[in-house]
């Protein structure tokens, strides 16, 4: 088997539906896959036997749903659409949500003729990330989103255009910061709510994580269900696929003990080309293989095959020496993960398998026929 490779575990992406499933059946709302985070459309029947579709940030994403998942709501959102896209978009998506009043005159009367449900991102003007400034679209001077300044200044006949309103302003986070967020909804944007049809609540809820409060969640569905009369919905990524992909990986060379007593070890992943979240985000990602130990003194740092000095993935103690050879098994590895690689320096890209209950099946094997294509 060649490596690099990432393993997608279908029955670990069935238990998050599960969850999903929970929420959606106990409270009415509606949610999609969002693909920017995890676009894995071999699984895309099984998502559509759970959930209600997907959304898509442009075209291709939204082409793929259409294509892929026949049948489901195909939802899509972009800050800026290009006219040379949109009777495609309108052709095949079923919602489409604007970014700004001007988007919303130059396409919004197109989009309802064509049958679409049209909405307007919001910004909330509500932020309740930390240290991840680069996922936060209500930092000051921010392009997402319609505030309530802007808002209040439309015309009656773009509101009329409107069926719905949609905001996006978590990331990785609990259910706290959805409340809080539809706080300064409510307070915004309150006086609107009740001439919508829906509402969605975007997406960067980690429901599936161990800790997420699902009660607090259905709550804040509940209360825009009875208050206003709302249909709900959410557009979770990372709740899909969380903790279900691995990236295995083996080690090229260990390196002398450094002088700041760590031992560089050079493995054939890159943390720029096949995860590079963790040097955007920037975060550690989990290793399941060998076992790790905070108390070991065996300290690694984990760099990829590139020219990029900046190529760390992250470094670990060992429990046990590591060697040339030995395989290294990173977690959490399907989300914003294969989405993102690239072939930086000629690198190769992962082949992808699929685990149906135990069995690994080849799905996707790259080649230097991609390196060179993608040029």
């Amino acid at each position: 088997m060649q490596r690099p490779y990432f393993v997608i575990d279908a029955d670990l992406i069935e238990a998050n539906l599960k969850v999903l499933r929970g929420v959606m059946d106990r409270t009415g709302c509606k949610i999609l896959l969002a693909q920017k985070c995890f676009s894995c459309y071999a699984l895309y029947p099984l998502v559509a036997r759970y959930l209600n579709g997907a959304t898509a940030s442009g075209l291709y994403e939204a082409r793929l749903c259409h294509e892929e998942m026949t049948g489901a709501e195909n939802h899509i959102f972009s800050p800026a659409f290009h006219e040379a896209d949109i009777d495609e978009i309108l052709r095949i998506c079923d919602h489409i949500v604007f970014n700004s009043p001007r988007q919303l005159s130059l396409y919004g009367e197109r989009a309802k003729e064509a049958g679409l449900e049209v909405g307007l991102r919001i910004n909330p003007e509500c932020s309740t990330q930390e240290g991840h400034a680069i996922y936060d679209p209500c930092t000051p001077g921010s392009r997402l989103g319609t505030r309530q300044s802007e808002f209040c200044q439309m015309t009656s006949q773009q509101l009329d255009l409107l069926s719905g309103l949609h905001f996006h302003t978590l990331c990785e986070q609990n259910s706290d910061d959805l409340e809080t967020t539809l706080d300064a909804v409510e307070e915004k944007f309150g006086s609107y709510l009740s001439r919508m049809k829906w509402i969605n609540f975007g997406g960067g809820h980690h429901i599936t994580r161990s800790d997420y409060d699902i009660p607090r969640l259905e709550r804040c569905i509940r209360k825009m269900q009875e208050k206003y009369g709302l249909e709900v919905y959410l557009e979770p990524g990372e709740a899909v696929a969380l903790n279900a992909g691995e990236l295995h990986s083996h080690i090229l060379e260990v390196q002398p003990v450094g002088t700041d007593g760590i031992t560089n070890v050079i493995v054939d992943t890159s943390a720029a080309c096949h995860m590079p979240d963790v040097i955007e985000m920037p975060y550690t990602p989990p290793i399941l293989s060998p076992l790790t130990s905070h108390l070991s003194p065996l300290s690694y740092r984990l760099g990829g095959p590139t020219c990029l000095s900046g190529d760390i993935i992250g470094t670990y103690q060992f429990d046990q020496p590591v060697h040339e050879g030995d395989e290294i098994i990173f977690g959490d590895m399907a989300i914003y993960s294969m989405v993102k690689t690239n072939t930086f320096n000629g690198m190769p890209l992962p082949d992808i398998y699929i685990r149906y209950s135990g069995e690994l099946t080849l799905w996707k094997r790259f080649g230097y026929e991609d390196f060179k294509s993608r040029i």
